[in-house]
Order: C-alpha cells, then sequence, then structure tokens
C-alpha cells in the first residue's frame, strides 16, 4: 500500500464535471509485421494479459481516508479484469483520419472509473480510408490517470507494456512476483493520518525557512543588479497573461488533433540555426501555430502568449507518479519571422527554466506533498494559471519502433490535458525518428481542430524553409561580436514600452518579445529572413542549462 504524494493527489483533488485528469497516448499498428499478416482481439489481450505483471499501475486502485482526513492510498488488487479495461470498437464507415480525431476526442472526454485500477485502453478497428495506411491497420488509445503517471512515466510504461520485436513471445515469467494488498481498516487510516499530519507540520516549518531564503536571494540578487525600482519588483511576481480565447474555462467535451515532425528535417534547422535546440524548435512552431490560428480570428494579441511547460524531475521513471516542476515561457507568438521566433524561444525557454532552478525545480512539488489540497489547488488556479494561457510539454520517447501482438507502431501521438485557465495542450513526443505533436483543447476554444493542425503544420513548414534557405556557412561560426554581446549583462535602464506584434503581412519582422520576470536583452535589428540568411547569428546562451523538459 502506497500513499499519493500532494503532487499526485492534485490531479484528483482538481477533478471536476469538465475537466478530467487523464493522460492518454494513440498509436496506429500495421498488422503486416505479425505472424501470418493478422491480428485477432484475442491475440492484444493476451499480450496485455502476459505484461501486466510487469508494472503494479495495472493493479493499483484507490482507497480513500475517512471523511476526507489524508490523502488517498494506491492497493494492488490480486485479479484484473482485462475484458473491462481493454475494449474493442470500429469506426463507422468510411473509416476516415477526421473520424478517428473525433472518436478518440469522445473517448478522452469520459472520466475513469474511481472503484476500479485506473486505466483503460480502446482498440480501433475500421480504419479503412486514412490514407498511407496498411490494409488492416487498427489504432490502440490507452489512457491512465494523471495521479498515476506523469509523462516520463508514462512513456516508461509503453515501452514496458509493448515489445521490441514481433515477436509475440510472453516475456520471461521465471521471477514472476504479483504483490497484492489487503484493504486496511479505518483504524489504521486515522492512525495513519494523524501520523502524516504531525510530519507535515514539520515539513511546512521547514519549506518555509526554504522560501524565505529563496526569495531573500533573488531580492538581493536584482537590488545587485537594478536599482529596487518597480521594475526590479515585477520581476519577483508572477508574470501577467495577455486575454485570450484559452483563458475562460474549459467545457467537458474535447477536440484532438495532430501531425508529425520528422528527427531527420529537425535536424536541418539545427544544423543551419546554430545553438537551437529541439525544445526550442518544439515552442516556436507552437508559437507559429497559435499565432495564426489567433489571426485567423482576429483576436491576437500584441503581447505573445505564455505557456506552463512541465519539467521533469526524475531520474527513474519506473516508480510512477508524479515528478515534475514547472516553468513559465513565452511562445512568442507576437513574431512573424519563423527564425526570429526560434531564437526568441531559445532565449525564453532558457529563461524561463533558468528562473524556476532559482526558486527551486521542485518547489511546486513540496509545496503540494506539505499543504492542504484545498490550499495547493486555490495557489495553482490563482497564481499559476492565471499566468499562463495555455501548455507545452515534449518529452523523449523511445527511439526504436515498438510492437503490440506482432503489429508495429507507425506512430504516437500524445494525448493531453486542457484545464481551466489553460484550455489549450500542446504536446509532442519523439518516437521511432519522429516528433508527433497533438493538440488537445475543448470543442468551444478551438471548433475546427484540423484547422488548427494545419496552422502547426505551416509553421513547422515555413521554419523548415527558412533554415533551409540559410547558407551552411552561416552555421560554422559566429562573429565575436555575437560572442560577446550573448555574454553581456541585460541593461538596467527602464525598458521603453512594447510595441505592437506585427502582422503577417508586415514586410518587417516584430520587435523582440519581453519575456515574463526575465531579463531585458537588448533588442536587435529584425530584418525578414531571406535578408539576414547571410548574417545568421547563433543563438543566446544562458549561464545555467536548465533541467529536463518532461509532459
Amino acid at each position: 500500500m502506497k500513499q499519493l504524494s500532494g503532487s499526485d493527489n492534485i490531479f484528483l483533488f482538481q477533478e471536476q464535471k469538465n475537466v478530467f485528469n487523464h493522460v492518454a497516448m494513440m498509436m496506429i499498428f500495421d498488422v503486416s509485421t505479425a505472424p501470418q499478416g493478422k491480428v485477432r482481439f484475442k491475440d492484444i489481450l493476451k499480450h496485455f494479459d502476459d505484461r501486466m505483471y510487469l508494472h503494479p499501475i495495472f493493479r493499483r486502485r484507490l482507497a480513500m481516508v475517512p471523511f476526507g482526513l489524508d490523502r488517498p492510498y494506491w492497493v494492488a488488487d490480486k485479479d484484473i479484469d482485462v475484458e473491462y479495461h481493454i475494449r474493442h470498437i470500429a469506426l463507422p464507415k468510411p473509416g476516415d483520419w477526421r473520424q478517428l480525431m473525433i472518436q478518440v476526442a469522445r473517448l478522452h472526454s469520459r472520466p475513469l472509473d474511481r472503484s476500479r485500477p485506473l486505466w483503460e485502453a480502446y482498440v480501433i478497428e475500421g480504419l479503412d480510408n486514412i490514407p498511407k495506411l496498411p490494409p488492416g491497420s487498427f489504432a490502440l488509445f490507452m489512457k491512465f490517470h494523471h495521479a498515476s503517471v506523469d509523462g516520463m512515466a508514462g512513456l516508461h510504461l509503453a515501452s514496458q507494456l509493448l515489445s521490441l520485436t514481433p515477436s509475440t513471445d510472453a516475456p520471461s515469467a521465471d521471477q514472476k512476483t504479483i504483490y497484492v494488498d489487503r484493504d486496511p481498516s479505518a483504524t489504521e487510516f486515522v492512525a495513519r493520518a494523524v501520523s502524516n499530519g504531525i510530519n507535515r507540520v514539520l515539513d511546512a516549518g521547514k519549506l518555509s525557512a526554504r522560501l524565505a531564503g529563496k526569495f531573500v536571494e533573488l531580492g538581493s540578487e536584482q537590488l545587485i543588479g537594478g536599482k529596487g525600482d518597480a521594475e526590479n519588483a515585477e520581476k519577483l511576481s508572477f508574470p501577467k497573461a495577455p486575454a485570450t480565447r484559452f483563458d475562460a474555462e474549459v467545457s467537458a467535451h474535447r477536440v484532438f488533433d495532430g501531425f508529425g515532425m520528422p528527427l531527420s528535417r529537425i535536424k536541418r534547422v539545427r544544423d543551419k540555426v546554430k545553438g537551437a535546440t529541439l525544445n526550442d524548435i518544439f515552442l516556436a512552431v507552437a508559437g507559429g501555430a497559435v499565432r495564426k490560428y489567433l489571426l485567423s480570428k482576429k483576436e491576437l494579441p500584441q503581447e505573445s502568449l505564455l505557456a506552463l511547460m512541465p519539467m521533469s524531475l526524475r531520474s527513474d521513471a519506473s516508480a510512477g507518479g508524479n515528478a515534475v516542476g514547472a516553468a513559465t515561457v513565452s511562445v512568442c507568438s507576437d513574431i512573424a519571422d519563423p527564425l526570429e521566433r526560434l531564437k526568441a524561444a531559445h532565449y525564453a525557454s532558457q529563461t524561463g527554466k533558468h528562473q524556476a532552478e532559482k526558486l527551486g525545480a521542485d518547489l511546486v512539488s513540496k509545496l503540494l506533498d506539505t499543504v492542504p489540497s484545498f490550499v495547493g489547488h486555490l495557489l495553482l488556479r490563482k497564481l499559476l494559471l492565471q499566468s499562463v494561457n495555455i501548455t507545452v510539454s515534449n518529452v523523449r520517447g523511445p527511439d526504436v519502433a515498438l510492437y503490440l501482438a506482432g503489429a508495429k507502431a507507425m506512430c504516437f501521438y500524445p494525448v493531453s490535458i486542457p484545464t481551466n485557465g489553460a484550455g489549450l495542450n500542446l504536446t509532442g513526443v519523439s518516437y521511432n525518428r519522429v516528433m508527433w505533436l497533438s493538440a488537445v483543447s475543448c470543442r468551444e476554444m478551438i471548433p475546427d481542430p484540423g484547422f488548427f493542425t494545419q496552422c502547426m503544420k505551416e509553421a513547422w513548414e515555413e521554419l523548415l524553409a527558412a533554415a533551409d534557405a540559410l547558407p551552411a556557412v552561416a552555421a560554422q561560426a559566429a562573429p565575436a561580436a555575437a560572442r560577446a554581446s550573448a555574454k553581456t549583462p541585460a541593461s538596467n535602464k527602464p525598458s521603453a514600452a512594447k510595441k505592437p506584434a506585427v502582422k503577417a503581412s508586415t514586410s518587417k519582422a516584430s520587435a523582440a518579445p519581453k519575456v515574463a520576470s526575465a531579463p531585458k536583452a537588448k533588442p536587435a535589428v529584425r530584418k525578414p529572413a531571406a535578408a539576414s540568411a547571410s548574417k545568421a547569428k547563433p543563438l543566446p546562451v544562458v549561464s545555467k542549462a536548465p533541467g529536463k523538459v518532461a509532459k
């Protein structure tokens, strides 16, 4: 029996009739690699049944403490009702991509049954009219509650559940061990609650001292670096996100869509734009997509949208649960030029993660472990979610192909959580040399998910084309002046008022965006990508490298 952490429990506590905190994956399988070129539903059931002992999540259900005196516990059951958890459905004719996206969105809109282990899987057949799919292909949509897994833990779980070869042989069960828990009595629950309450009071004192030290340290740094004026005071507060359609409460109905970005093409961008990372490219594409979409609705704010970006704190993904921090970053949606947006996204990402590390990357998880759940929920909603518009996350997945009952997985789409105040979630997962990028929102905020996906594709293709247009020599070395300017401290002078973002039809690129709570970098003169290609400069480097980014 294991108690949920504060980070785990907050995903249960935050659930409402319109917000269900489960994460999922959607994969499409090619049956031609399976024995005899076909896969039956009973083959899939056997594949699951042979491997579910490898991870306790498949047997764990919630045990609630009486009167809500303490956080719930995970209790492992002896048996699993496989046919309840794994379901078999088919698309109606003609079975095209839009119908598959609608079906996945509907399945993602349904809550999990808390009286059972918190996972479900759906085998979806009838994909007969999706271009480029081999005959007989099927999809697997599988969801887990976020209280049991975060992004990295979910990918580790998928790697365990699926196999690395088309072989349908079950893994060796020489040391197969299944641990089963008994249901604790009410007396045990109360005794544990009293003990845990005392420990949390002690932890609260330690956390208060740590927070006081951190804020004194940050305040001292800014007073030394500046003049202690109103501008410096704002840097210590939560940033203010511009008003967008994604800030309202979400409905209970989801929309979902996505596409793939080959890592070989992403490498072409990284080779031409020195210093760019995969995460920078992901952020630049996300910023370009929301820019295009909001421009089409005539709703693009002058300031860039801000995003909540989870950061993984774990070194071992096999443990399950949640181990994530969070940073607030600009997606640079106020910049039209794709290369300039990429450079600004690099700076915004580095700055946001650097600031999160300054406060302590594990601050949010420590806080949630210490305070009551209702206090943690209030802090997240009133402080953190008020400072962002959307959520962005990407995580590295398996580099090799995975198989289910001998069928090869051709794609791996993450399906994550839109929530009140951040009604759009953009998540990327790299799998088998492709980054699969998904958008999940509510039907009222994005009634046209296919169009939003087209915006993502166009943002990616424009960035790739702009990078390809750069001469190869531009990526070899930077002028000494550029290297020196990257190391120059930010100016302490009060910044001028922000200029409005330049619309897509304007010939000049927009001014560099302000990054919330970040030092003001001296803006460079912006030119269109084609005109400035011969003078490409490396991205600025922030002194402290951030942690990994997770879902």
